[in-house]
C-alpha cells in the first residue's frame, strides 16, 4: 500500500473537520427544536433550552395528536405523498426511456426534447395556473397539489441520462429474443435503474412534503391543507386552540412555542424515516450521468 503524503492527510483533516461543521450546522436547529418540543411552558419562555430539554414532558406531543385540525392535515400529506409520487415516477419513467433514444429510433426526439426544456427556462405564471385548475374544477382538490407538478422535467433529465449509460447490448439482445419496448422498459430498463430511481423518488417525496405555497393557493377550506401549508399558518399565527388540551395540567405545560416545535418535529418525521431507507441507493444515484463507457 501507497503512504499517503503530509498534504494528503492534511486535506482529509481539514476535509473532514468542514464537513463535520456543516452537518453540526444541519442537526443543531433540529436538536433545539426537539429540545423545546419536550419542555414546560416556563422553561421555553425564559429561554433556557438549548439542545437539551428542560423539565421533561410530552404535553404537548399530546396535545398536537389530539388536534383534528394536525391531523387531517397529515393525512391529506400522506395522500398527496403517494399520489404524487405514483405520477411523478410513472410519467418520469414513461418521458426518459423515449427521449434517451437515438433520433433514428424516436424520430420527434428533437422536438420534444425542447419542449420539455422551454418549461423550465418559462413558466405560465400564478394567475394562468389557477385560472387552469378552476377551469378543469380541480381547485380545492388533491389533484391541484398533484397534477401542476406531475413531469418534474428536472428528473426526467437526469434519469434519461441514466438510461443512455446502460449497454445498448443488452437492449439489442433483448429485442433480438423477441421483447418489445414496454418489455424492454418495464423489465430490463427499470430493475437496472434502481439507484437513479430511489434518488428521484427521494426528491420527489421531498418535494411534495415540504411545498406548502400550492396548498393556500389552491385549497379554498383550509380543512383541504396539506400539513405544511397548515405548518405555516400556525407558525405565522398565534395558535388559539389551547383550550382543546385533555387536562388542566397540560394546559399548564404547553406554550404556543412548543406546540409549534412538536408540530414542526412532527411533520420532520416522515422524511426522516424514509431516508435511511434509501441511502444505500441515494449514494449510488448521486453520480448520475457522469460516468461514461
Amino acid at each position: 500500500m501507497k503512504k499517503e503524503s503530509f498534504s494528503r492527510k492534511v486535506f482529509i483533516v481539514f476535509n473532514t473537520a468542514i464537513l463535520v461543521f456543516l452537518a453540526l450546522i444541519c442537526l443543531l436547529p433540529l436538536l433545539n427544536v426537539l429540545a423545546v418540543s419536550f419542555s414546560s411552558k416556563a422553561a421555553a419562555a425564559t429561554g433556557m433550552i438549548k439542545l437539551w430539554p428542560v423539565d421533561f414532558t410530552l404535553a404537548s406531543y399530546r396535545y398536537v395528536l389530539s388536534k383534528q385540525e394536525f391531523m387531517t392535515s397529515m393525512g391529506v400529506s400522506i395522500e398527496r405523498l403517494f399520489l404524487g409520487l405514483l405520477v411523478n415516477m410513472v410519467l418520469t419513467v414513461l418521458v426518459a426511456y423515449p427521449l434517451s433514444k437515438d433520433n433514428k429510433t424516436f424520430k420527434f426526439r428533437s422536438f420534444y426534447t425542447w419542449f420539455f426544456l422551454i418549461t423550465i427556462l418559462f413558466s405560465g405564471g400564478l394567475i394562468p395556473g389557477y385560472m387552469a385548475l378552476k377551469s378543469y374544477g380541480l381547485l380545492d382538490t388533491i389533484w391541484a397539489l398533484v397534477l401542476p407538478g406531475a413531469v418534474p422535467v428536472f428528473n426526467v433529465i437526469l434519469l434519461m441520462n441514466f438510461f443512455r449509460e446502460l449497454p445498448k447490448e443488452i437492449e439489442e439482445a433483448a429485442f433480438l429474443d423477441g421483447a418489445g419496448q414496454w418489455y424492454t422498459l418495464w423489465r430490463i430498463f427499470v430493475p437496472l435503474s434502481k439507484p437513479a430511481l430511489a434518488t428521484l423518488v427521494l426528491f420527489s417525496a421531498v418535494g411534495h412534503w415540504n411545498s406548502w405555497f400550492d396548498g393556500i393557493l389552491y385549497m379554498n377550506n383550509p380543512s383541504h391543507y396539506p400539513l405544511q401549508s397548515y405548518l405555516q399558518t400556525v407558525i405565522i399565527n398565534r395558535d388559539l386552540t389551547m383550550v382543546n388540551v385533555n387536562t388542566l395540567s397540560d394546559l399548564g405545560q404547553i406554550s404556543d412555542r412548543t406546540s409549534k416545535a412538536a408540530q414542526v418535529f412532527i411533520g420532520a418525521i416522515p422524511i426522516l424515516m424514509v431516508y435511511p431507507f434509501l441511502q444505500n441507493y441515494f449514494t449510488k444515484g448521486l453520480i448520475l450521468g457522469s460516468v461514461k463507457g
